[in-house]
């Protein structure tokens, strides 16, 4: 989400759309297995960065991964908090995390930056690359397209990824690509997902 704009937005329909989405039912099987099977895979502490109602926090949380949330709307950390009050969330941004270098097993960013302008995307995964340990690992969700372009999402401006802008961007910003998955499910707009790897020191 990130972006000032995009929070405010967020924090004005956050209950609307925890209630539609913020729950794990809500997500598609495949994802949960993705995400499920990358988080077990990885040692030391996630963070779930643009949680939104936490529905994924909540739930690697349930399955033993140690992780925590953020999000740029208060809104949303107030209704994570609320939903999910064994699990540790806090506002932020995606752009300036608050953890130490190297300190992170891994990020997830599911469908949290595809608000994000293109031009600022490198600076985030160079972020995230500061904060997550060598050989952890990233889990990104986005709307994939055949072409970088903005549509208007329900909440605010998004942007459709081809996925080898995507690829460019995390190699140079020093992760190595692990898997990729696109698919297009009837009545939602084409997905893309995309496991990356830190690299060793």
């Amino acid at each position: 989400m990130e972006s000032p704009a995009a929070a405010r937005a967020y924090s004005r329909r956050a209950q609307e759309y925890a209630d539609l989405f913020g729950a794990i039912s809500a997500t598609a099987d495949p994802d949960r297995e993705l995400i499920g099977n990358w988080a077990a895979g990885l040692s030391g502490r996630l963070l779930d960065v643009g949680c939104g109602p936490g529905q994924w926090t909540g739930w690697l949380h349930g399955r033993g991964i140690d992780i925590e949330g953020v999000d740029p709307a208060p809104e949303f950390v107030a209704i994570s908090k609320d939903r999910h009050p064994q699990v540790r969330f806090s506002v932020g941004r995606a752009e300036r995390l608050e953890v130490r270098d190297a300190s992170l097993g891994g990020i997830l960013a599911w469908y949290s930056l595809i608000h994000i302008e293109p031009a600022r995307i490198g600076a985030v995964l160079a972020e995230f690359a500061r904060a997550i340990q060598p050989n952890g690992g990233l889990c990104l969700g986005f709307c994939e397209g055949p072409e970088l372009a903005s549509f208007e999402h329900a909440v605010t401006t998004a942007y459709f990824w081809p996925v080898p802008r995507l690829i460019s961007l995390l190699e140079r910003a020093g992760f190595k690509i692990v898997r990729i998955e696109t698919r297009s499910d009837a009545g939602v707009r084409p997905h893309g997902a995309i496991v990356a790897s830190r690299g060793g020191s």
